[in-house]
C-alpha cells in the first residue's frame, strides 16, 4: 500500500504486512461540540485502520484529546477544567455515533504532564530550549531542518510562529521560537508544578510527548488536518528530532471541509456540529458523503451534496432488496484503497456490484454494513400491509391497490412472494 506523504511531496510505500503500522492522529481541542470538519480525520483514521487490519497489518491507532489550551481558558474563565471534561465527553459521544469504534488509545494532555515535563527537561539540558520568565521556549535556531515539512525552510519571516495560543514575544530570543511550557496566569484554573515554576504545557509539546509515550520514538504515520502542517506539526518534528528521535515517518494531511466556499471553522462561525448532522442526515449518509471525497482534497458540505450521499446509501440498500447476482472485482476495490486510499474510486467500484456477500464485505470496511440489513418496518406500515392482504383475500383488489399506494406514499414497497409478501 502507498500513501501520499506531505514531507516528501510524493507517494510512499508502507512496509509489507504485518508491519506493524503505528499511527498518531491529532484530535480536537475540546471547548465545544466538534463540527463535521473536525470529524474528517477521525473518520479517515478509523477507515485506514480497518483497511490495514483487513490487509494483514498489525495496527495501533492513537488519537489525543487536547484538554488544556488557551481556547479552553477563554471559553470558560476560571472553570476550564469542568468545560474540558464535559467537551471531552461530547467528542467521544458524537464520534461514537458514527459507528466506527474507537482508536486503540485516546490520551488526554492533562493525563500526560509527567511525560511532557520530562521531554522539556531533555530539550533544556541539550540546549534546544531555554527558560525565560517562567516560560520555556524551543530554540528554533538549534534545529537546522526547521520548516522543511511546510516548505518554509530558510524564510525567517514566514516561519514566525502564528500559534493558536498567545505567547510572550518579549521573552523569546528569536521570534521563531515557540513555547514548550507557559507560566501560570491569573484566571487559569489548571496548572502543574515543574522545574520552571507552576504552569502548564504549550500545545505542540503535548502531541510529541503523547505520541512517543504510546507509540515509541519512531512510528509509521502521523495524521491530521491540512491546517496543522504549520506550525503545529512543524514544531512537533523539531521537538522530537532535536532529541534524536525519528518520530513520524510519513505525514498524512486531510483536506478541509468547506461551507459556502469557506473552510468550516469555529473561529469563522460557519460550522455544522457533528451531532446536528448525524441527527438530520443519519450516520450512513454522512459516511457515504465522506467516502465521496479523496482524503487529501477539500470537501464541500451542503444540503445538495448530502442529498446525493443519501441517495447513494439508498442505492446500496436497494441491492440487498433484490436477489444476489454473482460477480464483482474485489481486486479493483482493493487496488483503489491501496493506491493512496482512494475512497471515491472504491465507491465507484462498489456501485457496480450486485453480489451481496462481496458488497457486504466492502461496506464493513467503512462501517456501513447496516446498509445490508433489513430495515425495521414501522408498525403503521405493517398494519397497512396486513389490511392489504385481507382485502386481497376478500377479492377486493381495488382496495388492495389503494393500500399499496398508501404504503408507497410512505416510502415503502410491497413485494408479493410465494407464500406471502415482503416490505422493502
Amino acid at each position: 500500500m502507498r500513501l501520499y506523504d506531505t514531507a516528501t511531496r510524493g507517494l510512499r510505500e508502507l512496509p509489507p504486512p504485518p508491519g506493524p503500522i503505528r499511527m498518531y492522529f491529532c484530535g480536537p481541542t475540546v471547548y465545544q461540540r466538534i463540527h463535521v470538519g473536525n470529524a474528517r480525520p477521525f473518520v479517515i483514521s478509523m477507515w485506514l485502520k480497518r483497511w490495514l487490519e483487513r490487509s494483514g497489518y498489525e495496527v495501533t491507532l492513537v488519537e489525543n484529546i487536547t484538554d488544556v489550551n488557551d481556547k479552553i481558558y477563554a471559553a470558560a474563565p476560571g472553570d476550564s477544567a469542568r468545560l474540558a471534561e464535559a467537551a471531552s465527553g461530547w467528542y467521544v459521544e458524537d464520534t461514537s455515533r458514527l459507528g466506527l469504534g474507537r482508536p486503540d488509545r485516546e490520551p488526554k494532555a492533562t493525563e500526560s504532564i509527567p511525560a511532557i515535563v520530562t521531554m522539556i527537561e531533555e530539550l533544556v539540558s541539550t540546549d534546544h530550549a531555554y527558560p525565560s520568565g517562567g516560560d520555556v521556549y524551543f530554540r528554533v535556531e538549534s534545529f537546522p531542518d526547521y520548516g522543511k515539512l511546510s516548505g518554509r525552510h530558510g524564510d525567517e519571516e514566514a516561519t514566525r510562529n502564528p500559534s493558536e495560543e498567545a505567547e510572550a514575544e518579549e521573552l523569546k530570543q528569536d521570534p521563531r521560537d515557540f513555547a514548550l511550557w507557559k507560566a501560570h496566569k491569573e484566571g487559569e484554573d489548571t496548572s502543574w508544578d515543574s522545574p520552571w515554576g507552576r504552569g502548564r504545557p504549550g500545545w505542540h509539546i503535548e502531541c510529541s510527548a503523547m505520541a512517543e509515550t504510546h507509540l515509541g520514538p519512531v512510528f509509521e504515520i502521523h495524521g491530521g488536518g491540512l491546517d496543522l502542517v504549520f506550525p503545529h506539526h512543524e514544531n512537533e518534528i523539531a521537538q522530537s528530532r532535536a532529541l534524536g528521535h525519528g518520530f513520524a515517518q510519513l505525514w498524512m494531511h486531510n483536506g478541509m471541509l468547506r461551507l459556502s466556499g469557506e473552510k468550516m471553522s469555529k473561529s469563522l462561525g460557519n460550522i455544522v456540529s457533528l451531532r446536528e448532522a448525524v441527527e438530520e442526515w443519519g450516520r450512513e449518509t454522512l459516511l457515504v458523503y465522506f467516502l465521496g471525497g479523496h482524503w487529501r482534497k477539500p470537501l464541500d458540505f451542503s444540503d445538495e451534496v448530502l442529498r446525493q450521499a443519501a441517495a447513494q446509501a439508498e442505492s446500496f440498500r436497494n441491492v440487498f432488496r433484490h436477489p444476489s447476482e454473482p460477480g464483482g472485482d474485489w481486486e479493483a476495490f482493493a487496488a483503489a484503497l491501496d493506491d493512496d486510499f482512494n475512497t471515491p474510486d472504491a465507491l465507484a467500484v462498489m456501485h457496480g456490484w450486485r453480489d451481496h456477500e462481496l458488497l457486504r464485505r466492502a461496506l464493513e470496511v467503512f462501517g456501513l454494513e447496516s446498509l445490508a440489513e433489513e430495515p425495521e418496518v414501522p408498525a403503521e406500515i405493517q398494519k397497512l400491509a396486513i389490511a392489504r392482504e385481507d382485502a386481497r383475500a376478500r377479492g377486493d383488489f381495488a382496495a388492495a391497490d389503494g393500500l399499496r399506494d398508501d404504503i408507497a406514499a410512505e416510502g415503502w414497497e410491497v413485494r408479493d412472494e410465494a407464500g406471502g409478501y415482503r416490505l422493502v
